[in-house]
């Protein structure tokens, strides 16, 4: 009985007819960099604002800045759209599990990451391995610079992955030949775009779902399979001497990522609260989306509006209709 006066007061919430209701729903949305986080953060966005009448603001962030304001539970921030694990599992553990003011959403799409070429510079010089990198033959071509070393873009400041991956290019033994680069995800795009205009050599950091793939021919390239003992990641968050303690020397297990919200947002805009519970996507769903805004220049809020417009039962069934 409890059950079902649940599922109708939520109903009524999200009813048109009971809009003056949502004076107090309103949420405020972090955004993370890359693409994928800020399609999800603007997909969520637009379902509270046109189907629950909730307001909503959004704030950029790193993953660090947003788990915490999440912990804090004073509004700041109560969201983060794209949390990917086990890359950012110290900050679940220590929000999620330890402190327990951080719920992780229990419907996940599958993630998977590895370092790209193009498909043409890869072909070219018979580029199939992480392992090929440190070949001097390839490191040469990759380097645009003239230091000596070819540059491999590792992720963005502040990304849990960027710090495994500059783990690995050590662990991989590339570092002779190699350098990590951290930059914002748009510089990668547009090495990548120059790259192929220019028939140089590029190697990057890649994950799917992401709009690169719809965007340019690439391939990722293969590494050593998966091992638990081979994977041993502290970050920085956890220790200063993150890096001399890490040692990651096999490829990242697939991932599952999902949505975080603070749990004083259970209090103070339920409606959101429970629609944030059963909010679901698939790895196709972020693709398309990030595809339209990186490559195609859609503006993230109008993508957003598309995807609700034309998946109206899918929403419906997120909120309990």
């Amino acid at each position: 009985m409890k059950t079902n006066i649940r599922s109708y007061a939520f109903a009524a919430a999200v009813s048109v007819f009971a809009l003056p209701a949502f004076s107090a729903e309103e949420v405020k949305i972090g955004l993370p960099s890359w693409t994928g986080a800020q399609a999800i953060g603007h997909l969520l966005g637009e379902i509270v604002t046109s189907r629950i009448g909730g307001k909503v603001e959004y704030v950029p962030g790193n993953n660090a800045t947003i788990f915490q304001a999440m912990d804090q539970g004073k509004g700041d921030i109560d969201v983060h759209p794209d949390v990917w694990l086990p890359n950012q599992e110290s900050f679940t553990k220590k929000y999620v599990d330890e402190a327990g003011t951080v719920t992780l959403s229990s419907n996940p799409y599958e993630g998977n990451q590895g370092f790209c070429v193009t498909k043409d510079f890869g072909e070219a010089n018979n580029i199939t391995d992480i392992a090929d990198l440190g070949r001097p033959d390839v490191a040469a071509l990759m380097d645009s610079d003239g230091n000596g070393k070819g540059e491999m873009w590792i992720g963005a400041p502040g990304w849990a992955s960027a710090n495994v991956n500059e783990v690995k290019t050590r662990d991989y033994g590339l570092l002779d030949f190699i350098e990590p680069i951290r930059a914002e995800e748009s510089v990668k795009t547009a090495r990548i775009k120059d790259s192929i205009a220019k028939s140089e050599g590029y190697a990057f950091y890649c994950y799917k779902p992401h709009a690169v793939w719809f965007m340019f021919d690439v391939e990722m390239l293969s590494e050593p399979t998966f091992d638990e003992a081979k994977y041993k990641m502290v970050q920085p968050s956890d220790d200063a001497d993150w890096y001399s303690k890490s040692s990651v020397a096999t490829k990242d297990a697939l991932k599952d990522v999902q949505i975080a919200w603070s749990n004083s947002l259970n209090d103070r805009s339920p409606a959101i609260a429970e629609f944030f519970a059963n909010f679901a996507l698939t790895a196709d769903d972020v693709s398309n989306l990030a595809y339209q805004i990186s490559a195609k220049g859609v503006d993230p809020a109008e993508a957003a509006k598309a995807w609700v417009d034309a998946n109206s039962d899918r929403v419906d069934a997120m909120l309990g209709l």
